[in-house]
């Protein structure tokens, strides 16, 4: 009975140590990140910095040759159409008065005739194409039951861009209105006649030496964007004195790479991020130019680059603060899904020409090959081989392989 009992000792001290050996020399898990399949929704963009715009600029230039008084209205200050007093310009001779500077007057008289005639049937036109674009928008509301979503958005994305187009008509035809309103009064300075005593709403008076002078008023309600001249000084006809512009009717221009430009189609969804509001901003697709332009970028690599041009459509209300040439990060939207099964890409690799990731399950990994649709920079969209609620494996180590056990770090 002392030799079995010996031998039961030795053997339960041979145990032990064989235990302790394999405990000691058994594989320790691996410390991973973990991350879980999940369900929702996939969108591709195109990221790029642009910069927003004002939509219609008005540049009031000098109508005629003459001695500007200083402007007193500065950058910012608000305008009134028609009211608003810009700039005066007094003659600084009697050069004024010859044939020549009358036989100018009135050929831009005639210029200025010839171009609102010519206005007419492109506004008709561009009305008529408005009309027919909101008649198309009314009949696909009324039958929003009947037809797809996307051809009620291709609906109203059209009646959108008619309206547009008819607004920037009718300002191109006041703008036009205006050049001949100021080259009529332009021929009538060259030329008052004697007897003739301009009334007080005319913008043609006399200062206190009794000369002649001419007053020129906005064309537009807005603000002053930019102030060309400072002082009073001598100018010709043509030179530039204000920008003007309405700083809450604005676009952005954003310039992508061509090659991702050929995926950007007018309507697409853009979101603005960043641009220093609290919420982001959204937009459309309005148009991609056709004709791009090389860039250098900050690596010095020559790029072909192409403007995207976004309409803005949250309310000015949304974005008081925001002005023309403002910097803005923009997402513009290429490709989107609803209740898709995702991942994320830091948990994918290739093994050969396929997708792979390492799927967890019983506390060990397991090397499995899934095949990717849309993916992002930060998820992808998983067509087969993966199911919500599977665990993966996000940035892999050299120490990762098939079948390691490992736990969440």
């Amino acid at each position: 009975m002392r030799n079995i009992g010996s031998k039961l000792f030795v053997a339960l001290i041979v145990a032990l140590i064989v235990v302790g050996l394999g405990y000691a020399f058994w594989p320790e898990p691996v410390d991973v990140d973990l991350a879980t399949v999940d369900r929702g929704m996939i969108r591709v963009t195109v990221d790029e910095d642009g910069k927003t715009r004002i939509r219609e600029k008005y540049v009031v230039s000098a109508p005629l040759a003459g001695r500007l008084l200083r402007i007193n209205i500065e950058a910012g200050d608000p305008v009134e159409a028609g009211t608003t007093l810009l700039a005066t310009i007094e003659p600084p001779n009697p050069d004024l008065l010859d044939a020549r500077t009358v036989a100018q007057a009135e050929a831009r008289v005639k210029a200025a005739e010839a171009a609102l005639k010519k206005m007419e049937p492109q506004l008709e036109e561009v009305r008529v194409a408005q009309a027919y674009a909101e008649a198309e928008q009314t009949r696909a509301r009324n039958a929003s039951k009947a037809i797809s979503r996307s051809e009620l958005e291709n609906a109203e994305l059209l009646y959108r861009q008619r309206s547009e187009e008819l607004r920037s008509m009718r300002i191109q035809q006041e703008s036009a209105e205006f050049e001949l309103e100021q080259a009529q009064a332009a021929l009538l300075r060259t030329r008052p006649s004697d007897n003739e005593i301009p009334d007080t709403t005319s913008d043609l008076g006399t200062n206190s030496n009794g000369n002649w002078t001419f007053t020129i008023y906005s064309p537009i309600t807005g603000r002053v964007l930019r102030k060309f001249q400072e002082s009073a000084s001598v100018v010709s006809a043509g030179t530039q004195l204000l920008e003007l512009g309405d700083p809450l009717d604005l676009e952005a221009e954003i310039d992508v790479l061509s090659r991702d430009a050929v995926k950007i189609k007018p309507g697409a969804l853009v979101i603005f991020e960043h641009w220093g509001g609290d919420e982001p901003l959204h937009g459309r697709v309005r148009l991609v130019e056709p004709s791009g332009f090389t860039k250098i970028s900050t690596l010095g690599v020559e790029e072909q680059r192409v403007n995207v041009i976004v309409d803005l459509i949250d309310p000015p209300s949304a974005r008081t603060a925001l002005g023309d040439g403002f910097r803005v990060e923009a997402r513009i939207v290429i490709d989107e899904a609803e209740d898709v099964v995702r991942v994320p890409t830091s948990a994918l690799f290739r093994v050969g020409n396929k997708s792979a990731v390492y799927r967890v399950n019983d506390d060990a990994v397991h090397l499995t090959m899934v095949e990717i649709g849309r993916q992002n920079g930060l998820t992808a969209e998983v067509l087969n081989g993966l199911a919500p609620g599977d665990g993966v494996v996000i940035h892999p180590s050299d120490q990762v392989d098939d079948g390691v056990r490992v736990r969440q770090r």
